[in-house]
């Protein structure tokens, strides 16, 4: 794990990214029970709110005319369509929790990791969580059941590009033991919020 975090100060945005199938969201999860202040990011989404979702908790829900308009006002920091809906993070929302000094944590993708750290480059921890190999991922996916055989030909071809910019980051953990993963991230965050 490379760890320069507590050499550029205090980070308010501790950045998760990883392949799908890595391991980001457990990372993520066990963040936020081991540091209960953390807030986790609230995305911005087209999509309908479904039964018990609560506007400004589970999504902030958009029409997709309110989307357009906070693109074209550089209104978020990153977005993405996925199934004929619009995500992102709200850039006003992200700079609201900095001002006051409130830590978030984000799951995102290796784009929207990038996107944060361009917009606020001196609040922002990105971690990397990488599969041990492609074929461990692999096999991680098809385990899952939850995918056809394209959707995880789909899924590989996008870690490997997504690995290629392991790099970028100021923390990498490969999840290999998740028991170490998971200390490994605690340590990264404590170091990058204290």
């Amino acid at each position: 794990m490379s760890n320069d975090a507590a050499a550029h100060g205090r980070k308010h945005l501790i950045v998760l990214s990883a392949p799908s199938g890595a391991g980001k969201t457990t990372v993520a999860r066990h963040l936020l029970t081991v540091f209960p202040h953390l807030q986790f990011s609230v995305s911005a989404t087209t999509r309908a709110q479904r039964p018990g979702e609560v506007h400004g908790k589970d999504y902030v829900f958009l029409t997709r005319e309110e989307f357009r308009t906070e693109i074209e006002h550089e209104g978020l920091i990153e977005y993405e369509e996925i199934f004929g809906n619009y995500y992102g993070t709200l850039r006003a929302q992200v700079q609201e929790s900095i001002d006051k000094g409130e830590d978030v944590i984000f799951d995102v993708d290796v784009k929207g990791a990038l996107s944060l750290r361009a917009a606020f480059p001196d609040d922002t921890l990105l971690m990397f969580i990488a599969p041990p190999s492609i074929d461990i991922l692999e096999a991680r996916l098809r385990n899952r059941h939850t995918e056809t055989d394209e959707q995880i030909a789909l899924r590989l071809s996008r870690a490997e590009m997504e690995m290629a910019s392991r790099d970028r980051f100021d923390v990498v953990i490969v999840n290999d033991v998740l028991e170490n993963t998971l200390r490994l991230a605690e340590q990264a965050v404590r170091a990058a919020i204290s």
